[in-house]
């Protein structure tokens, strides 16, 4: 009985020490549990931009004020741009005015009062020479394509299939004062011209790619001189002059018709409607850059510059069609993106 007690002592002995043994091996498992959380952590690092690609932006981490001014056709797509950085997060004032190109390039570049330009035209030589003059050296940022929309009040019902360049150039011409004046079929009633003023971009346009091809060096004159010629650089205005207007007609910048569809109605120019596959493929006549431009040592010393223009062109893909206006090429986006990274120093 001793040895039996004994040998089943010591097989309880052995089956202990074997579930001692196996314990250790069942603890393992905890402590790889423990290492993979490392991983987790690394993921959280944002990951460096692509050589060419811009650094994200968290509106919420950006502070100080930003003041732009200028074109009335580019104001809607930076309000949006404006509306959706605030709506991110950016807790400071932007301050947007519309005022023209032409007023615009002279608040950037003579008075040094903003640091943002809006326009709907390229900068001029003269005003490149004002910004050197108080230290500073236009960047041009390309931000999309305008599509000109010549409209006309909806009972207009001699111009269904639209007008031709030429034609259009002698409506807004001091040489014609009634309709039946361009053409004999047009009614004998005189018209109503509408146009944005002399200090803005869409006028530099209409007249350098419209009226001069016509008169030449008399285009302006000819332009100015006409009769029943209403300017405004409040393009509102204007569509509520064609609106309530049968014998109006106007020109502005295409969000504006998108915005009053219904109300006025728009012209083909030479046969082609202003659609985004006429306006991509250079087929419209009268499709033209957008732009904003700012200065390499603005971006530097005020960081909520650079980081707006940094978000604009980032998103501005996402809301220019919205705002009414088409998307810049890729080849243009992808030469504003440079020069916004030259810029900063990256």
């Amino acid at each position: 009985m001793r040895q039996l007690s004994w040998l089943i002592a010591a097989v309880l002995a052995v089956l202990v020490l074997a579930a001692c043994g196996g314990a250790a091996p069942a603890a393992a498992p905890a402590a790889e549990a423990v290492v993979t959380e490392a991983p987790a952590e690394e993921a959280v690092e944002a990951p460096s931009p692509a050589e060419g690609e811009l650094p994200m932006v968290d509106p919420l981490t950006v502070t100080g004020d930003i003041v732009t001014a200028g074109s009335s056709t580019v104001y809607p797509l930076s309000e949006a741009m404006a509306e959706r950085f605030i709506n991110e997060g950016y807790s400071g004032n932007i301050t947007i005015d519309s005022i023209g190109s032409g007023a615009g390039f002279e608040r950037f570049c003579a008075s040094g009062e903003t640091d943002i330009s809006n326009a709907s035209r390229p900068i001029k030589e003269s005003e490149i020479e004002d910004c050197a003059a108080i230290g500073r050296a236009p960047i041009e940022i390309r931000v999309g394509t305008d599509a000109l929309a010549v409209v006309v009040n909806p009972e207009n019902d001699w111009l269904p299939e639209g007008v031709t360049m030429e034609q259009l150039a002698q409506i807004f011409s001091a040489d014609v004062v009634n309709w039946s004046d361009v053409h004999a079929t047009w009614p004998a009633e005189p018209i109503q011209r509408f146009s944005p003023g002399t200090d803005s971009g869409t006028y530099d346009f209409f007249i350098e790619a419209v009226v001069e091809p016509v008169f030449g060096e008399e285009a302006e004159t000819k332009f100015l001189d006409a009769a029943n010629l209403q300017l405004s650089e409040d393009d509102n205005v204007l569509v509520q002059g064609i609106a309530g207007s049968k014998y109006g007609i106007g020109y502005f910048g295409y969000a504006y018709y998108a915005e009053n569809e219904g109300v006025i109605d728009i012209l083909s120019i030479d046969g082609v409607d202003a659609t985004p596959e006429s306006v991509d493929a250079n087929s419209y006549p009268l499709a033209r850059p957008l732009f904003i431009y700012t200065d390499a040592g603005i971006m530097q010393s005020k960081p909520q510059v650079a980081a707006f223009v940094n978000f604009y062109l980032t998103y501005v893909n996402e809301e220019v069609e919205r705002v009414g206006y088409f998307p810049a090429s890729d080849e243009a986006l992808d030469g504003a993106r440079a020069a916004w990274l030259a810029a900063v120093g990256q």
